[in-house]
């Protein structure tokens, strides 16, 4: 696992930090998920859960306070209730407060049946887990999917973000989102953030929370401190 920073713009420290997947010699997670296919979908989701919490502990995240916030497939959870049971067991085992633990899904995926999504949302949501969907406005259903279903965050795709501050159309439609998801009560964070522009523009829509190369890039089996410019530090003083 990697992790890259979800920052609080507030007081520029991590919210949490997301776990991405990697090979053992730090492979991207494009090689890694390439392997993964029908018959190992579900043993490939239960061992990334179990070495992003144990990796997270070992690098120090239970200190910090800072929340986990693990990639799932909705696709390879046969049983919400069930398949969590080895999750709760790797929480337990390291001391890892459950809730502090944020499951996110994509959108890119193709769900074979939305109604077993929901379902898997609303059960995390009961046992006290946050829920994420992730690259909103770039996969199959963005919209439909919050219609059907609200998780308690929702992230922004990059693609919504590259230029933000050059393109009005841009801007129109992040803002549209984010007053949306206010009235919803979800949660949004903007990843992709790669300039001082395209964060200042966030900020002046009350997006609180954001992720991206500006502040921090993903290290293997570490926590990277966030990287706050001067310009930053003094707005979060």
């Amino acid at each position: 696992m990697a992790f890259q920073p979800i920052v609080d713009i507030l007081d520029g420290v991590p919210f949490a930090y997301e776990a991405l997947v990697r090979g053992p010699a730090g492979e991207s997670a494009a090689s890694v998920l390439s392997q993964v296919s029908d018959s190992n979908r579900y043993a490939f989701d239960q061992q990334c859960r179990v070495k992003a919490i144990e990796t997270a502990a070992a690098a120090g995240l239970i200190e910090m306070g800072a929340r986990l916030s693990i990639n799932f497939l909705p696709n390879a959870v046969y049983s919400p209730a069930a398949c969590i049971q080895v999750t709760l067991k790797a929480a337990k085992k390291v001391d890892f407060p459950t809730n502090r633990l944020i499951f996110e899904f994509t959108e890119n995926e193709e769900m074979v049946d939305p109604d077993h999504v929901a379902n898997i949302i609303a059960t995390y949501q009961q046992m006290g887990f946050g829920t994420a969907l992730d690259d909103f406005g770039a996969g199959h259903a963005g919209l439909n999917l919050l219609a059907r279903f609200q998780p308690d965050i929702i992230k922004l795709d990059m693609e919504l973000i590259r230029g933000l501050d050059t393109s009005m159309p841009r801007r129109m439609i992040v803002n549209a989102v984010v007053k949306m998801c206010d009235s919803l009560g979800v949660t949004v964070i903007a990843e992709g953030i790669e300039t001082a522009g395209e964060l200042d523009a966030l900020r002046t829509m009350g997006v609180r929370y954001v992720q991206g190369f500006y502040f921090a890039k993903p290290e293997f089996e570490a926590l990277p401190p966030v990287a706050l410019h001067l310009s930053e530090e003094r707005r979060f003083a």
